[in-house]
């Protein structure tokens, strides 16, 4: 039986229990039924007050059953209450416990500034591809929605650099700050990249003016969700075929296909190859959609003729099959 359970019945036992006293002496007595109510709560409670008003014979013999299943029901609900109280102790402190140690475990995670919309949108997205997150928020309500479902979270400041070490930001693969605040999101930036300056930060900005600031900080990057609402909102007025299919690829009910970065390792057997000459559509079955040089821009729908090599990132589109073929081609020595 559960504990909530428990606790209704002995509460329940504990009322029968008042409401039967109180009848008894009212009725084998004739007392009123306050003073019948006064006696049931004095026998229970056993304060030693002694009788309001003389027991007769019956009276007594119906006190006696009273005393005894006053002991039993007050004795329940104070051992229930106070296993309810242990466990729920005992529950906030090996869950606090058990998260620390998750965190401690972190290697190569996302550290996630800010539990609300967007931040939530992140972890669901960062969990669904098979990456590892942590949240700091500061606003306990809003830890808790982590909590349920069961990503570590440190509740505090976002720009204590205590929190962001405690969140094991020298091992972090990403960096968010996705506070609603244009504001903290720069303190945060600016704590952030002080530990590391490799590490990939991502910022959200409200007001455009903030977007520059952000980057002077150290953001690599600074997106602003009501841009991107806006230019979703043009497409679907002007290209609304392009918006159909990238929901059908990409969607909550995607197709296998995904846009995807492969990198060239330098004794790839492709190294040295054009994109011609390596049949990468032919052998893994993706499509080249652009190629980010290790030293120069990006170059998008990149011709049959541009060589390839080390380090290079190849962007690529196609199902997690043929992507996973091209990792392999990718790494494997000549």
């Amino acid at each position: 039986m559960s504990l909530r359970n428990r606790i209704s019945l002995v509460l329940i036992f504990l009322a029968l229990v008042v409401l039967s006293g109180s009848a008894g002496f009212h009725y084998l007595e004739g007392w009123p039924w306050f003073d019948a109510f006064y006696m049931t709560l004095t026998t229970m409670t056993t304060v030693g007050y002694g009788e309001i008003h003389p027991l007769s014979h019956a009276g007594r013999v119906f006190n006696s059953f009273l005393i005894v299943g006053s002991v039993i029901a007050v004795a329940s609900t104070i051992a229930t209450f106070s296993q309810a109280l242990l466990e729920f102790e005992f529950g906030k402190v090996f869950g606090r416990r058990r998260m620390e140690r998750e965190i401690a475990k972190l290697k190569g995670h996302y550290i996630i500034c800010g539990a609300g919309r967007v931040g939530r949108t992140v972890a669901r997205e960062l969990l669904r591809r098979g990456q590892s997150c942590v949240f700091i928020e500061r606003d306990a309500n809003r830890a808790q929605w982590a909590v349920n479902e069961k990503i570590p979270v440190i509740v505090g400041n976002a720009s204590s650099e205590e929190n962001l070490k405690q969140a094991h930001i020298d091992r972090a693969q990403g960096f968010v700050a996705a506070v609603s605040s244009d504001a903290e999101n720069l303190y945060i930036v600016l704590t952030a990249r002080g530990f590391r300056t490799d590490l990939k930060i991502i910022a959200r900005a409200s007001e455009e003016e903030a977007t520059s600031k952000l980057l002077r900080a150290g953001a690599s990057q600074v997106i602003s969700p009501y841009y991107f609402v806006g230019h979703r909102i043009v497409q679907l007025l002007l290209r609304p075929n392009v918006l159909d299919f990238i929901d059908a690829a990409f969607g909550t009910e995607r197709l296998d296909v995904e846009i995807s970065e492969v990198e060239i390792r330098p004794k790839s057997a492709l190294v040295g190859k054009t994109l011609a000459d390596a049949l990468i559509r032919e052998q893994a079955g993706v499509i080249i959609l652009g190629l980010k040089p290790a030293d120069g821009a990006m170059l998008f729908n990149p011709a049959p003729e541009t060589p390839i090599r080390p380090s290079d990132f190849l962007i690529v589109i196609g199902g997690d099959a043929q992507i996973k073929k091209l990792e392999a081609l990718a790494s494997a020595s000549a």
